[in-house]
């Protein structure tokens, strides 16, 4: 038993604020995280009251945030830090600890402890322990623990149920169940927060114990793989599932590489009841042994990788293909149009595009941003790979960029294409999942604003150049209005962050060692 029976609060932020948009409403409770369900499972097993909450942006934060505890673990991605710190403020007003863990902790450690009590890297059952037992203050700088490596043991998905019960209660049609396999990466892609992370696969007889029970739990589930890169131990994975799980009983969803979908696994894959795919194409001029294309590169690697992904569609009917715009290999109008010549020559896939974004310390190619004075001080509200970039461009102004990205997004989501994506795409989940996602993203609504008030604005335009870092109303008041309520929380100074924290750290690391 503990010292003492902690009241906690583990909070998973899926949003940054309350939405009304339909796709989120159906899909937000099945992008919920995984740690967090797992360190509720390992509160409670260490002796504590454990209340956990998945936050979609639908709830009611007055209501969510109402209840008296001794720590609360936050895990947020940096998209919802600001959200974040003003939770944690308004926690420690009432005296409670906070502890934040996730992609934004392990990304602006040094930010993120001025607002928390502990700051969490890779986090174990040990760390777990340690804070609990210690359960202090640490103001005004946090405490940054972590573990040597990712864990080599997950509760099992009988001991976390509760928790993910709980969330698939908030996802009103389609429902997904996480799980993972394997943690790290073993590509090397330099902007990759887990290029530096080992590839760690976990127990396949674990696995087995999971899909045995969920069965027992749901008619035909769903389960969203949320290793990083999923079926690098191809074999042992879709032995695993052939053991446990009769065909027809169970789906998959995972993200993986075009160099592991060999026409011979999807049809494994397909036998075994995989429905969705996410591989990453990222570029047309790198990553080559990624997507199994080698040294091919422009128009050459476009059939080759359309030729893959609809081979890919005969046998699983949803593919979302990842593309990464604005890498230092990108200049003119070609990497846009070589994307749109995909788009056409395999239109069944659903083409997702990332703003290249340094996250902090998530991966070695930050540092030289970083030394070469690109890194913007954006508000991480806006890192979302989205909304967004903040590496200034190598090869273009910012005004030429966002309009080449502005017309690219227009022409993936245009009627004509959504027509042709609707028309190829096979069954009925299918049609419906990617209309409605292509139908109500304010994307390219959102590019051309920018795109437009780099033209016309002296303030966005000044901001966007490093000539000062003011941030633009603009920018201030979409905060304001998309934290709602919490806007008030955000503690003083929480707004921006040092966008070359890592690059200090870094030097004083090598300064200090010689």
């Amino acid at each position: 038993m503990p010292k003492r029976r902690l009241r906690i609060t583990v909070l998973d932020l899926v949003s940054k604020g309350p939405t009304r948009s339909t796709f989120r409403r159906l899909m937000n409770a099945n992008t919920a995280s995984l740690m967090p369900q797992v360190i509720a499972t390992w509160c409670e097993q260490l002796g504590h009251k454990v209340r956990y909450i998945c936050y979609t942006g639908f709830e009611d934060i007055d209501e969510m945030l109402r209840d008296d505890c001794d720590v609360v673990f936050v895990g947020s991605f940096s998209r919802s830090a600001q959200t974040a710190y003003a939770i944690s403020n308004l926690y420690r007003r009432r005296g409670a600890v906070t502890v934040l863990g996730g992609p934004h902790a392990r990304c602006y450690p040094e930010d993120a402890a001025l607002y928390f009590d502990y700051v969490l890297g890779f986090t174990d059952k040990i760390v777990l322990d340690e804070i609990l037992n210690e359960a202090a203050p640490h103001r005004p700088a946090g405490r940054f623990l972590s573990a040597a490596k990712q864990p080599t043991e997950l509760p099992l998905l009988e001991e976390r149920w509760k928790f993910v019960a709980q969330t698939l209660a908030k996802a009103p049609l389609v429902k997904f169940v996480p799980m993972i396999g394997s943690m790290g990466c073993p590509y090397t892609c330099s902007f990759c927060i887990d290029s530096t992370v080992d590839y760690q696969p976990l127990a396949f007889d674990r696995i087995r114990t999971d899909l045995k029970f969920l069965q027992t739990k749901m008619r035909r589930p769903v389960v969203a793989w949320h290793d990083p890169n999923f079926g690098v131990r191809f074999n042992d994975y879709m032995t695993a599932i052939e053991d446990a799980v009769p065909k027809g009983r169970m789906r998959f969803i995972a993200e993986s590489s075009l160099s592991l979908l060999s026409e011979p696994n999807l049809q494994r894959m397909q036998r075994n009841g995989f429905v969705g795919i996410l591989p990453g194409i990222e570029s047309w001029y790198e990553l080559g042994n990624k997507s199994k294309t080698g040294k091919s590169t422009g128009m050459d690697k476009v059939r080759q990788v359309a030729a893959h992904v609809n081979t890919i569609l005969r046998y699983i009917p949803t593919v979302q293909t990842n593309f990464v715009l604005g890498l230092d290999c990108d200049s003119g109008e070609e990497p846009f149009e070589l994307t749109k010549r995909f788009i056409d020559l395999a239109p069944g896939a659903y083409p997702a595009f990332s703003l290249l974004t340094a996250y902090g310390a998530a991966a070695p190619l930050n540092l030289d941003f970083q030394r070469a004075g690109r890194v913007l001080p954006f508000p991480h509200h806006f890192l979302d790979s989205n909304h967004a970039m903040n590496v200034r461009p190598l090869h273009y102004d910012w005004a030429e960029f966002y309009g080449l990205a502005e017309d690219l997004t227009l022409y993936a989501h245009s009627r004509s294409q959504l027509w042709r994506r609707f028309s190829a795409n096979r069954g009925l989940t299918a049609k419906a999942m990617n209309f409605v996602r292509a139908s109500s993203s304010g994307r390219a609504k959102f590019q051309g604003k920018i795109h437009r008030m780099l033209v016309n604005d002296p303030s966005v335009r000044g901001f966007f150049a490093g000539e000062t870092t003011v941030l633009p109303d603009f920018y201030r008041n979409r905060i304001r209005r998309q934290m709602g309520p919490l806007w008030d929380a955000l503690p003083e100074g929480a707004l921006m962050h040092d966008p070359n924290a890592y690059l200090k750290k870094h030097e004083a690391a090598r300064l200090a060692a010689e």
